[in-house]
């Protein structure tokens, strides 16, 4: 992040920016909350391939969160000008460096680990804070420009 100039004009920014889903959830909630970011995400003018990508995106996180954190995490979802943008938290143990870092496509043969992978390939941008006190993956895509939501 960036400082701004201090002699800019000071812009109000809200604390939840146009905030649509914000639920904690665990193995028994993972269903529900995929539909919910498919509706929220569709009537904020996702659709198509897009729409499919970028939930596909999250139900690998909230699986992640379920599998390797702990057994619940915490979805948030929100638009920002042009984009749409989701994180999910959890409480595991963190992923280690060398995972993180290795960005090459799984073994067509692995069973795990396609997770963040696909996350990272289905979405416009993916950003990873990590560490023994948990995971936070946020993924943003963007929303077409001539669309206003309702």
């Amino acid at each position: 992040m960036t400082n701004a100039d201090p002699h800019a004009p000071r812009t109000v920014v809200p604390i939840e920016p146009a905030l649509l889903i914000a639920e904690a959830f665990d193995q028994a909630q993972v269903t529900e909350i995929r539909h919910s970011v498919t509706s929220c995400a569709h009537a904020s003018g996702l659709a198509g391939q897009r729409l499919d990508d970028f939930v596909l995106a999250i139900n690998e996180l909230i699986t992640n969160a379920v599998r390797h954190g702990g057994g619940r995490g915490w979805l948030r979802l929100w638009v920002e000008p042009g984009m749409l943008v989701c994180e999910v938290a959890d409480h595991g143990h963190g992923i280690s460096a060398q995972r993180l870092g290795d960005r090459r496509r799984p073994a067509p043969d692995t069973a795990g680990g396609w997770g963040l992978w696909l996350a990272r390939e289905l979405t416009d941008a993916m950003e990873v804070a990590t560490g023994a006190a948990g995971t936070t993956v946020r993924i943003t895509t963007a929303l077409a420009s001539n669309h206003t939501p309702h």
